[in-house]
């Protein structure tokens, strides 16, 4: 297929052309439905999407459509002719073994057109978000495929990268890019999962061979959910406690190989199978054990801490909490990487629901007259659009989040630490809740497999707690927004990090009567946002305060205040979301553009207010202006219904990526022999 069909510019031509036209011929086909498809043309469209979409993906668009026709070019990725059109979407019906066997294949044929090429040997800006990039081309058409592509280049390669020195680049970092050796990334325990700290593996240094000896000292020790260990990977990187003449020094990184070349299972290793899930299927999550297994001193990943030859142990950082806190710094990427995955998401599933709304009809308003559009209702624009301009938000919010990590420093480890934490949670839990107000948006249509909704739903819920629980995730940004509180009232200097600035100026009060236009205005908003922010952190830090006074231990302080803690995370990540969107709009200099991302943009900001209770429960809006809020929420549905097609053509997911029921849905399901 030739490339210019993933072009935006063109999905009008597209849908009037073909979309249009088989919708007509279904309706001659069938006289007694209600049915037609939307009049649109290029010219109906206000903005051009292509200038839209560049905004939202933000980079190298021209990989990403070489990516996107290089899988439909393969079988391999199982291409279906539905409704005259082609579809590609994994075939959820194979057993577990056939999805791992398809992965793999896909994967192999990825390499040989070139698609990993410098994802661990580039060393510059753009080798980086290309790799980014593609990535997220790839989860749009397969999570499990994404995962498997992610345990090996970003956790297994990641740690090489980042733990690692020379002599660990030298050696692996090529053959891993080349899958000459697959890896897998052996943190997560049966008995721990979000506290590294407390996982049970042990390493101890035996130095009259110069050998580290890694051991499963009980069963709640034993690696679990361990992705490409079931099946595939020879080598893993164990995460265990090291102890050095009976000092534990903390938690580490050593190489371990657990197959070798024709893959059978090394000596004094065991792997099992983890078992079926209800989605990511085609990645062979397993369980490892060892017992007593000799790797060579030089496998200890020592960009951190180092043993000498004789067993001394060496670090430049003495302090074990610093030292901890600087291992743990790289493994930001995973939750980079799952956020952003978690927006390309929920732009599939508005990209298939705001178009089957946009031909659906259900109810007649007035006897004998034509059923109406799902999408005319004013419900239904509600359930959908606040969906919509999250999403647009969060698609800016992942735009800076990537960047952010790219350009890293070590100046800016603990705001890409405590920034990726609330994006991950937020971003992630906004795709479960996008999938499943789509799937209903839908109706019976939303359960097919064929129609992705569905199925997303089940391949993307394991990213609430993957690579750190949401919730737990959310505790460590109030925590750290609490250090930030302290360190300035301590040291009577201005807020300079995390975005704390507003802390250090003067907010205007809250009208008391709030009209539809500062509602919707971006000082207002952002202003609200910033107030909210600025007292639950006061509110926070006094409580904890008051707890401490009362003999409670600053941790158990933090325990007992989770409910102001949870208010004040989503306010921080509200915030940021809600500044990233405005840095956007600020870039555009097309009028219309701007106009409609203006909408959309007010649309995100009260739709937060209107459904976090946080902004009745401690006064920042009054119950009359919380009524002016809903009303203009209203008001805005309607003035993005023209647009509603526009937007979602403006998502970056070409049409062979969503599903039969986003176009002509009739010719999808006409009887054929």
């Amino acid at each position: 297929m030739d490339k210019v069909h993933f072009r935006t510019q063109v999905l009008a031509r597209h849908l009037r052309d073909q979309n249009i036209a088989t919708a007509t011929a279904a309706v001659s086909r069938s006289p007694c439905l209600s049915y037609a498809p939307p009049e649109v043309s290029e010219s109906a469209f206000s903005f051009d999407v292509n200038s839209m979409r560049k905004l939202l993906d933000g980079h190298n668009l021209e990989d990403r459509d070489w990516l996107f026709n290089l899988l439909l070019q393969s079988k391999l990725f199982n291409p279906k002719m539905r409704g005259g059109k082609v579809f590609v979407v994994p075939d959820y019906n194979q057993s577990m073994e056939q999805q791992r066997e398809i992965t793999m294949k896909r994967i192999q044929y990825m390499l040989d057109h070139g698609v990993f090429e410098g994802w661990l040997t580039g060393k510059g800006f753009e080798d980086e978000m290309r790799k980014l990039a593609l990535l997220e081309v790839i989860q749009v058409f397969d999570h499990s495929l994404a995962i498997k592509v992610g345990v090996h280049f970003f956790l297994w390669g990641g740690a090489l990268q980042f733990f690692g020195t020379k002599r660990h680049h030298d050696k692996w970092l090529k053959a891993t890019e080349n899958y000459h050796m697959k890896g897998c990334f052996a943190m997560t325990e049966l008995g721990h999962g979000s506290n590294v700290r407390g996982i049970e593996t042990v390493t101890t240094y035996d130095s009259k061979t110069g050998e580290f000896v890694i051991n499963t000292p009980c069963e709640s020790a034993q690696k679990y959910w361990i992705g490409g260990s079931a099946n595939h990977a020879t080598h893993t990187v164990v995460f265990s406690q090291l102890e050095i003449d009976g000092k534990n020094e903390g938690v580490h990184a050593f190489i371990t190989q657990i197959r070798d070349g024709d893959g059978n299972i090394c000596p004094n290793v065991r792997v099992a199978d983890c078992g079926h899930k209800i989605g990511l299927n085609g990645v062979d999550n397993g369980r490892i054990w060892f017992d007593n297994v000799r790797i060579p001193r030089e496998n200890l990943l020592n960009s951190v801490a180092d043993v000498s030859p004789d067993g001394k142990y060496l670090s430049a950082i003495k302090n074990p909490d610093q030292r901890f806190a600087a291992f743990m710094a790289p493994l930001t990427s995973g939750r980079i990487t799952i956020a952003v995955s978690a927006v390309y998401s929920a732009k599939i599933g508005l990209a298939i629901a705001i178009r089957y709304s946009l031909t659906r009809r259900a109810f007649s308003i007035a006897p004998n007259s034509p059923e109406v559009l799902l999408l005319d209702y004013p419900s239904h624009q509600r359930r959908l659009f606040s969906l919509l301009a999250k999403t647009y938000a969060m698609s800016f919010a992942a735009n800076y989040l990537k960047l952010l990590y790219v350009r890293r420093t070590p100046q800016l480890i603990k705001t890409i630490h405590v920034v990726s934490s609330a994006f991950k949670a937020i971003l992630t839990w906004h795709n479960m809740q996008t999938l499943q107000e789509c799937r209903e948006a839908c109706g019976g249509q939303g359960l097919k497999t064929e129609n992705r909704i569905g199925q997303l739903k089940a391949e993307f819920d394991v990213q609430s707690t993957f690579e750190g629980d949401n919730n737990v995730l959310m505790q460590q940004v109030s925590k750290a927004l609490f250090g930030e509180y302290l360190a300035a009232k301590r040291t009577n200097k201005p807020f300079k990090e995390l975005g704390l600035e507003h802390m250090n100026t003067r907010i205007p009060t809250i009208p008391t009567q709030l009209s539809g236009s500062t509602a919707r205005s971006a000082e207002f908003q952002n202003n609200i946002f910033c107030l909210r922010e600025r007292d639950l952190l006061t509110r926070f830090a006094a409580q904890v305060a008051a707890l401490q006074a009362q003999g409670e231990t600053k941790e158990s302080a933090f325990t007992k205040s989770y409910q102001l803690a949870e208010d004040l995370s989503r306010a921080f990540a509200d915030r940021a979301i809600f500044q990233s969107f405005v840095e956007a709009e600020n870039r555009v200099a097309d009028a219309s553009l701007k106009d409609v991302l203006s909408l959309v943009r007010s649309m995100y900001g009260l739709v937060i207010m209107d459904e976090d209770a946080a902004f009745l429960r401690y006064g920042y809006l009054t119950t009359e202006n919380a009524a002016t809020v809903r009303k203009e929420v209203a008001n805005l549905c309607s003035e993005l219904r023209p647009h509603a097609l526009a937007l979602v053509s403006s998502l970056g997911i070409p049409d062979a990526f969503l599903s039969p029921i986003a176009f002509d849905w009739i010719a999808a399901n006409t009887w054929s022999d």
